[in-house]
């Protein structure tokens, strides 16, 4: 499957997540995106060095500065399940805004067209390390990195298109 680009709307698919009060959801990707302006980053692994000490915490720290831009929403994205999700999302007291939400099986990162296959290092199929930015569904930024880079799909890259 061709990776998801500039112009495509995004595909409809479910996640998981815990909400504000503790209980598990599963939602669709269009009805958390619809009419709004979303950042959705995708990380290859919770708890793993770059992801936890480089791509979350620049969107949480640049969290305010990004609604400030009209971002509605920042949902970070991992191929794990919603409990990982959680407990990773809970090292970060001071994130505000950011929501954690899972893939569990990989199914709407296949969507996407946006699998690592990381089975030579123990870790499955997982997502590539990303940043779009939805705009009512439509993709307008898409930074999209190869391998383990991360050089095009940071906060800074996103508010440098905005």
């Amino acid at each position: 499957m061709a990776p998801i680009t500039v112009g495509d709307v995004v595909p409809d698919g479910t996640i998981s997540f815990f909400d504000e009060n503790d209980q598990l959801q599963t939602a669709s990707v269009h009805s958390l995106a619809a009419g709004k302006k979303v950042i959705l980053f995708g990380v290859p692994g919770a708890f793993t060095p770059t992801c936890s000490m480089k791509h979350v915490p620049g969107f949480i720290e640049k969290a305010e500065e990004l609604k400030s831009k009209g971002v509605d929403d920042i949902i970070c994205f991992s191929v794990n399940d919603p409990f990982v999700m959680k407990a990773w999302g809970k090292t970060y007291p001071e994130n505000k805004h950011v929501k954690f939400v899972a893939d569990g099986s990989g199914e709407y990162t296949h969507l996407l067209g946006l699998e690592l296959d990381l089975k030579d290092k123990g870790l499955g199929v997982r997502s590539r390390r990303f940043a779009l930015l939805l705009d009512n569904l439509k993709v307008t930024v898409a930074n999209v990195e190869s391998g383990g880079e991360f050089t095009v799909s940071s906060a800074d890259d996103i508010l440098k298109a905005l």
